[in-house]
This record gives structure tokens, C-alpha cells and sequence, in this order.
């Protein structure tokens, strides 16, 4: 099997390509930078653009599913312009490679494109399903219904469509928890307004896993990527702090503190979705990481 991946240089792409290495599945991926671009028989790279609309097509050769990840990170500043990137990056990738396979012979089968659980409102007590009828109105939200909402194009191409919704990705190479670990070692780390807010999260290896398991046996719609024990985020950040074995005494830093350091951004830091992961679980995935504590045992220990 081969499988094309767009976004496989970072977090999530680099152990996903990990994980199809020890499953024996080859790998094309597509960059936007010509240096990075290999050609061995297991990993070929390919130049696209999304922002020009460019594509080298020859990057669907022998291809029977393709793993779209793409797209600009939200963890900088939402400054207007910014916004609009967040938004056009997926929203034009998505049609670049859609585009591109319309009137082509082709053998792709299916597309798992990421999502994310931003799509679901804030809540502290709804236990969201990939079945709840998203009418939010919050940026993330339309974001992703609008990144959702392309994706659905490539079933027109006859071609099976996953999405995957992604929550709080926990990794020691990088993303939120690197960042909440900074202060945290320094003993200034804190929960985030009242630290009632759900957190759900997921360990970078089941979310690998869960994406190839979704390939593996052609499971077509919405799955929730977290899971199955969401914490608090005032849970979230006592179990990081004892795992490093670091003092917790600093009181919870204020919502309007937040607020004006980051703007926009820093709902982030204080939606609350607490969402399900039985859809997947009843489709047979296991997760190898239930709990908080050995997820993150094993990424810092």
C-alpha cells in the first residue's frame, strides 16, 4: 500500500510516516519546500503550492489513500491577516488536491483528512458526539466546519471520505504540552481561569494508530480523535507537574490576563469540549493510552 500525506514534515505527519514505516506502507508526501524533497522507494517527496494552486500530479502515481494534514498552525497570534491564512490554507489545499484528481485516472480510494474538536462549542457540561449538530459560531469552529465542508468534495470523486477530529495532541516532540512544561519545571506553573474547563486529549501514538486504523479498514465519516478520559485542565496540570516531579503553588492565571497578552487566541486556553471517543471504540480501536497519567509518564519520564 501507499499512501500520500500532505503535512508529513510536522508533529502529527512525522509519527504517522513513522507508524506506516513499521506497517509497511510507503509513503509519498508533498512539500512546499524543493530541498526537503527525497526519492527512495519507501518516502518520495513532490513540490506543491497550495497558495498558487501548483501540484506535481505525479504524486497520485500508485496511490490508494491519501492522509491530509495540511494546514497553518493556530497556536500564533489570530491577527485579521493571519485569519485569513488559517482559513485559506485548508481550505486551499483541500481544493488543489480535489481539483487535481478531477478527470484523472487515479487509484485513490479514500481521504482522512484532520479536523479538529474546535468544531464543537464551549461547554462545561456537554459530552459531545460526532453526531451533534454543530451551529457554533466561534472562529475555530467555522474554521473547521469550512475545512469539513471541502473535504466532502472527494466524495464526488467516488472516493471514501474520513475526518478525523483531533483534540489536545500530548507529544515529547513539541505542540501544547512542550509549552505547558516550560513553566511548569520553572514552579510557575498554573491552571487557566477557574480550571474547570475539559480538556480532551489524545497521546501522539494512538492518534498515529487511530489514523491507520481508519485506513486499514475503510471507515468512512466523522471520528473523534481523544481519549476515552478527558480531564480539567486544573487535572491536566497537576499530573504534568507531578510526573516532572515539580511544585504546583502559583494561584490560576486570569482569564482577562490571558486575554490581553493573546487576544483573540486565548480561547485556547479556556474552551471546554469534553467529547467521546465510543464511535471508534465500537468500530474496535484500542487505545494504548486510557489515562492521563501513563500518556504522560511515558512521553516525560
Amino acid at each position: 500500500m501507499r499512501v500520500l500525506i500532505t503535512g508529513a514534515t510536522g508533529m502529527i505527519g512525522s509519527e504517522i510516516v513513522k507508524h506506516c514505516f513499521k506497517k509497511g506502507i510507503y509513503v509519498n508526501y508533498l512539500t512546499t519546500s524543493k530541498s526537503k524533497i527525497e526519492q527512495n522507494e519507501d518516502y518520495q517527496g513532490f513540490y506543491w503550492n497550495p497558495k498558487t494552486q501548483e501540484i506535481d500530479t505525479q504524486c497520485f502515481e500508485g496511490v490508494d489513500a491519501i492522509i491530509h494534514l495540511a494546514g497553518a498552525s493556530i497556536s500564533k497570534r489570530w491577527t485579521p491577516c493571519y485569519k485569513k491564512e488559517i482559513l485559506s490554507s485548508r481550505r486551499d489545499s483541500t481544493r488543489l488536491l480535489v481539483n487535481s484528481l478531477k478527470g484523472e485516472m487515479h487509484s485513490i480510494k479514500q481521504v482522512i483528512s484532520a479536523s479538529a474538536i474546535g468544531i464543537y462549542p464551549d461547554s462545561l457540561t456537554n459530552y459531545y458526539e460526532e453526531n451533534y449538530k454543530v451551529e457554533d459560531t466561534s472562529f475555530l469552529s467555522k474554521v473547521t466546519q469550512i475545512w469539513e465542508s471541502e473535504v466532502d468534495a472527494f466524495s464526488e470523486l467516488d472516493i471514501i471520505v474520513s475526518k478525523i477530529r483531533i483534540g489536545l495532541v500530548l507529544s515529547d516532540k513539541g505542540g501544547a504540552l512542550k509549552e505547558m512544561l516550560k513553566p511548569v519545571k520553572m514552579g510557575v506553573g498554573a491552571a487557566f481561569g477557574k480550571g474547570t474547563q475539559w480538556q480532551s486529549w489524545i497521546h501522539i501514538h494512538d492518534l498515529a494508530e487511530l489514523f491507520l486504523y481508519v485506513l486499514k479498514h475503510q471507515l468512512p465519516g466523522v471520528y473523534n480523535a481523544v481519549a476515552p478520559n478527558p480531564v480539567t485542565n486544573n487535572e491536566l496540570i497537576k499530573i504534568i507537574a507531578n510526573t516532572v516531579d515539580a511544585p504546583l503553588i502559583m494561584p490560576n492565571i486570569p482569564k482577562v490576563f490571558m486575554k490581553m497578552i493573546l487576544g483573540e487566541m486565548h480561547t485556547i486556553l479556556f474552551d471546554s469540549q469534553r467529547v467521546s471517543c465510543k464511535k471508534i471504540e465500537d468500530k474496535g480501536f484500542y487505545f494504548k493510552y486510557h489515562h492521563l497519567q501513563p500518556a504522560l509518564a511515558d512521553l516525560l519520564e
